[in-house]
């Protein structure tokens, strides 16, 4: 009896293995046992258990091929080396170099945020900030959370200097351009600052370098 229970076992293991993935219903089926021995193998098997597709499929410890972000993928089903999904959504966020926003958890995770964002709000191991309109999830480790958002602070300063200026700034920094040509850019920016036009030099800078305007010395210094 004992022999025979363990090669039953041991078939649905190397069947398990074989698919790669399986259900509880499944394992069952395949043991011909109840669920609660089927969920003792699992635990034996210490198997890994997806993060999407309402948790129900498994998969054994040597199959998923993790990426770098701890996370693998196989015909639509999701496993994490850190666990669920609010585990995972930590360790992403976490990991992050300047915390994540709700569209690049669902990017990372292949989970649409607004499914489950909003169960996240008061995690203890996060923290939320409201910054240009968009919602970004920290560390909440106040080091990791100091350097996150001093990143995150840089990163869109410099996405503001990389983005050429509005068809009303590249009116009025044209028409200051021609009225007085000797201006460094430095000087093109205080004046239009003086004028209600707070156009920073490196934006001045990228869309003179952009359109050949950069013909004087005094326009490549600082």
């Amino acid at each position: 009896m004992l022999k025979t229970h363990k090669k039953n076992k041991d078939n649905c293991f190397n069947v398990f293995k074989r698919e790669k993935v399986i259900t509880l219903k499944r394992l069952v089926c395949l043991l011909k046992r109840c669920n609660r021995t089927a969920q003792i193998y699992l635990k034996q098997w210490k198997t890994y258990t997806s993060y999407n597709q309402n948790s129900c499929y498994y998969a054994l410890p040597d199959i998923p091929k993790f990426d770098s972000n701890g996370l693998w993928r196989y015909k639509g089903i999701f496993f994490s080396r850190y666990g669920n999904l609010k585990e995972t959504v930590i360790h992403l966020v976490n990991d992050s170099e300047a915390g994540l926003t709700g569209t690049e958890i669902g990017e990372l995770s292949g989970v649409k945020p607004k499914s489950f964002l909003s169960h996240f709000r008061n995690l203890p191991q996060l923290y939320r900030e409201k910054i240009n309109d968009r919602f970004i999830y920290f560390s909440s480790d106040k080091t990791l959370l100091t350097k996150q958002m001093k990143k995150r602070q840089d990163d869109n300063t410099r996405a503001n200097l990389l983005k050429p200026p509005t068809d009303a700034e590249t009116v009025i920094i044209l028409v200051e351009r021609i009225k007085h040509p000797q201006l460094s850019i430095k000087e093109l920016s205080i004046r239009l600052s003086k004028k209600g036009w707070r156009i920073q030099e490196e934006v001045i800078r990228n869309f003179f370098e952009k359109h050949g305007f950069l013909k004087k010395k005094r326009d490549t210094q600082r």
